[in-house]
């Protein structure tokens, strides 16, 4: 097949090189041969591209700003993100072509920071680090993991990740997604319609669903009345899914212990935003789940078992589903 590799330049990025196309496809000879495959990072090695492409494989960021396009043979579109949202509407995709994520590729890189995160909090990190900023000797003791409960929402990569994690330390964890399938790492899975009813316990809460329309401000400010005083969040889904004034306010009264965000609306934070100076938050600048040393092989050994799926007439692992919007 022909497949064109589409990338973008950025200080802050991670090309897709012929070195690592080369390794991937070492991995796995059995779909990798015989392909004819070619790499750009302009507008323009895009069109040349685009009329003998069967095979799209894109970081998103390239795709937004290359849609709509006329690619009369392509099959397949698969992006280097999980979260495709910046691609909406997708008005411009091809009819019948499926367009899919690298779900998947952030798992290990995700958990660590989730488990990280977590650390932090039951150790007072974020207040620690408030108090150092304002030149304050301030101590505040932290406690283990074990024993403490943890409501994850959403089970995917990231949040079931942290989930394992969080188990291995002992804690009661909470799982909340579309349905309530058991999970392994979960001592109870819940829906989403039910997240009120669990928030009351929730020591720790985590968030990495999906940013959809039925996520979208998920934690408001009635739901973080529900959580105990001294109870700590973190979010690296997506900004959209808190309500930040709210988040922000809970912090400042000090109905929540800490935060650790990864992840903001809008991205960059702009210099001045109250969010620089709420105290007993600690930002990263949306950089918890990509690692450079793995990010892209992984990407491309999921993308190879894809394209498996393709060659056997199975159903693709990694479609986007356009009415989910995951």
């Amino acid at each position: 097949m022909r497949i064109h590799l589409q990338s973008y330049i950025s200080d802050n990025n991670f090309p897709l090189s012929p070195d690592v196309w080369d390794a991937a496809a070492a991995r796995a000879p059995d779909v990798s041969a015989g392909h004819e495959v070619s790499f750009g990072d302009t507008a323009g090695a895009f069109t040349a591209a685009a009329p003998t492409m069967e095979v799209l494989i894109s970081q998103t960021a390239a795709l937004s700003k290359l849609t709509p396009f006329a690619a009369p043979h392509l099959k397949m579109i698969f992006c280097t993100s999980a979260g495709l949202e910046r691609l909406a509407p997708f008005d411009w995709l091809p009819p019948g072509v499926p367009i899919l994520n690298n779900r998947g590729a952030h798992s290990a890189k995700a958990g660590e920071f989730g488990i990280m995160s977590l650390l932090m909090l039951a150790s007072r990190i974020p207040a620690l680090a408030t108090a150092q900023r304002a030149g304050k000797w301030l101590p505040r003791h932290g406690s283990v993991l074990a024993g403490r409960r943890l409501v994850v929402v959403g089970l995917g990569a990231l949040g079931g990740s942290t989930a394992s994690h969080a188990k291995h330390f002992g804690m009661t964890v909470t799982g909340v997604r579309a349905t309530a399938t058991p999970h392994p790492a979960c001592d109870q899975v819940v829906t989403m319609d039910q997240l009120d009813s669990v928030l009351p316990g929730a020591e720790f809460l985590f968030l990495a669903p999906p940013l959809t329309d039925a996520t979208h401000g998920l934690l408001s400010r009635a739901r973080l009345a529900l959580l105990p005083k001294g109870a700590g969040v973190v979010n690296i889904g997506r900004g959209g899914l808190v309500d930040q004034d709210a988040l922000m306010d809970a912090l400042d009264a000090g109905h929540l212990s800490g935060a650790v965000l990864d992840v903001f609306v809008p991205e960059p934070v702009p210099e001045g935003h109250r969010l620089w100076t709420t105290p007993n938050l600690l930002m990263t600048p949306h950089v918890s789940a990509d690692d450079p040393l793995t990010y892209n092989p992984r990407t491309l050994d999921i993308f190879f078992d894809n394209l498996r799926a393709l060659r056997d007439g199975r159903a693709l692992p990694n479609e986007f589903h356009l009415s989910r919007g995951y």
